[in-house]
């Protein structure tokens, strides 16, 4: 078929009108894909969603019933207890998952907030959380910690370093002045990270500055092994740490030889 010289513009023209759905295609195709992929795997959707859903009426009433008597019914405080605003997901999920909140009747006596059962079940907690993260606002949300890919190693040396002084090398607390540093043994992946990134007092928090996303999941892998320690022989005496071993140790070992010492001399 023979083209004359005025249709080549033309052509040209259809051509172009060709190529632009094509090339938005080639554009459109990747950002679609990648939208997809970020909903399927990231894994922040369901707390995303847990934040937007109005709060049930049975969990407003826990919180005017166990919370607000001290912090408030809007969550700034009274004169019983602190505001609870900026306080954030992460701190709140910590103190209520560890049953460390509500505090218990004879909390004043003992002057010490410790871990107990907690009073909720988890999605009751999961409800409380949402609600009164939205109703203070603020704070950081309720971090992310994944130990499939962590460094034992490097945790074990950021562990030693920033944890030990207070929680003793072997994850099983230890005494401070007027206060205690408690044991970890039952504390879950995120409820480490919790207390790493908020610094429930009189703990300091490590920010990312201070423990990046790796060296988190590396400390949380860490610890979670300390209570199911590999023990490389003899008897580890309840992991109750160095110096509660070497004192056994110096007893029974003096006491052994002094017994010796008794009857070797006896026989002579």
């Amino acid at each position: 078929m023979n083209v004359s010289p005025g249709d080549r513009p033309s052509r040209r023209r259809r051509e172009r009108r060709l190529r632009a759905p094509i090339g938005a295609l080639f554009v459109a195709l990747p950002c679609a894909i990648g939208v997809v992929v970020l909903l399927v795997v990231h894994p922040a959707s369901a707390r995303e969603q847990t934040f937007t859903n109005e709060p049930s009426t049975s969990i407003q009433s826990v919180f005017l019933s166990d919370c607000a008597v001290c912090h408030g019914a809007k969550g700034t405080g009274t004169a019983q207890g602190p505001s609870l605003e900026g306080v954030g997901a992460a701190a709140i999920d910590y103190w209520v998952s560890t049953g460390r909140m509500p505090l218990a009747p004879n909390h004043r006596s003992s002057g010490r907030i410790s871990r107990k059962t907690p009073k909720y079940s988890p999605t009751e907690i999961k409800e409380l959380v949402a609600y009164v993260a939205k109703l203070t606002g603020g704070g950081l949300p309720i971090p992310e910690v994944s130990t499939a890919h962590a460094n034992l190693a490097a945790g074990g040396v950021l562990y030693r370093l920033n944890c030990a002084a207070c929680h003793a090398w072997a994850g099983t607390g230890g005494a401070l002045q007027e206060r205690e540093a408690p044991s970890l043994f039952a504390s879950t992946p995120t409820q480490i990270a919790e207390a790493v990134r908020t610094g429930p007092e009189p703990m300091p928090a490590f920010g990312e500055a201070a423990l990046d996303q790796q060296q988190l999941d590396d400390v949380v892998a860490y610890v979670r092994g300390l209570d199911h320690a590999d023990n490389r022989g003899g008897n580890p005496l309840g992991h109750a740490g160095p110096l509660a071993e070497g004192a056994v140790a110096i007893i029974l070992g003096l006491g052994a030889l002094l017994i010796a010492a008794r009857l070797i001399g006896t026989r002579t």
